[in-house]
């Protein structure tokens, strides 16, 4: 029988020889569920076959993974309980706040994130900055999709036809004279939004209030979220709250990665 020392020791193979029970076991585990050969789980965890074979059998053993008939792997029903109540206790505010806060004090902006609840976005989140005004905004407050940055970048998620089932179903009620009011509109809209990643409320929800804003994608990679930067139109031009684009993106980034997304 082969023994670890027996087998070629890569550089990776080194590494990983090197490490802990608890880590190689670990490092099977999420080589298994990415990869669904005993060759390609070998390849990415950098052991040897006979320990990965162990540890392989170790998991099947305890429902972490399973083997199908022709002998890939798959997730197991442990691992997927896991899944599922860990899921359950994601609370999106608290994840999000630290990214939040650490944006607002780059930018002396209001910060907003929002979830997507049917046809309308809902504020999770409203963090002032050191301004000595507030936004007309709050936690809980309810905007439709087209009227606001945060809806429009969730809205670069839909497809064309989810679109019109969007304004068949609510319609586009006009806020501020600078409302989105036409599908055809929207569509060329939702269109410079998937192509620049970002969207823009220019006094379209509020008059005199205009943001800058980024989708916020979840573990299974839907825009489900967003974040916007929301400033007075008398503090700052359209130019400037655009140019506040990538910082927006940036943040919007960070927590759909710690939600669990890989892009």
């Amino acid at each position: 029988m082969a023994t670890d020392q027996t087998e070629p020791q890569t550089s990776t193979a080194a590494a990983a020889s090197s490490a802990s029970a608890s880590e190689k076991t670990l490092l099977v585990l999420e080589a298994a569920l990415d990869h669904p050969r005993f060759s390609d789980v070998v390849e990415a965890t950098g052991l040897a076959k006979a320990t990965t074979h162990r540890i392989l059998t170790t998991l099947a053993d305890s429902g972490f993974i399973t083997v199908s008939q022709d002998g890939t792997y798959l997730p197991g029903p442990k691992i997927l309980s896991l899944a599922g109540r860990a899921l359950r206790r994601i609370d999106i505010s608290a994840i999000a706040q630290p990214f939040v806060d650490d944006l607002v004090d780059v930018v002396h902006c209001t910060v907003h994130v929002g979830v997507v609840n049917g046809d309308e976005i809902v504020y999770l989140i409203r963090a002032d900055s050191d301004k000595p005004y507030q936004m007309p905004s709050r936690v809980g407050h309810a905007i439709p999709l087209h009227t606001s940055g945060i809806g429009k970048a969730i809205l670069s998620d839909f497809t064309d036809d989810g679109l019109e089932r969007l304004v068949a179903r609510a319609g586009l009620p006009r806020r501020t004279d600078h409302t989105i009011t036409t599908l055809e509109r929207l569509r060329a809209e939702i269109e410079d939004v998937r192509r620049l990643g970002y969207a823009l409320d220019r006094e379209e929800n509020v008059p005199g209030v205009a943001c800058v804003a980024a989708p916020i994608r979840d573990h299974t990679g839907a825009a489900r979220y967003g974040l916007s930067i929301s400033t007075l139109t008398l503090e700052h031009t359209l130019e400037q709250v655009e140019a506040m684009s990538g910082l927006a993106i940036e943040t919007a980034d960070k927590i759909s990665a710690a939600l669990g997304y890989e892009a």
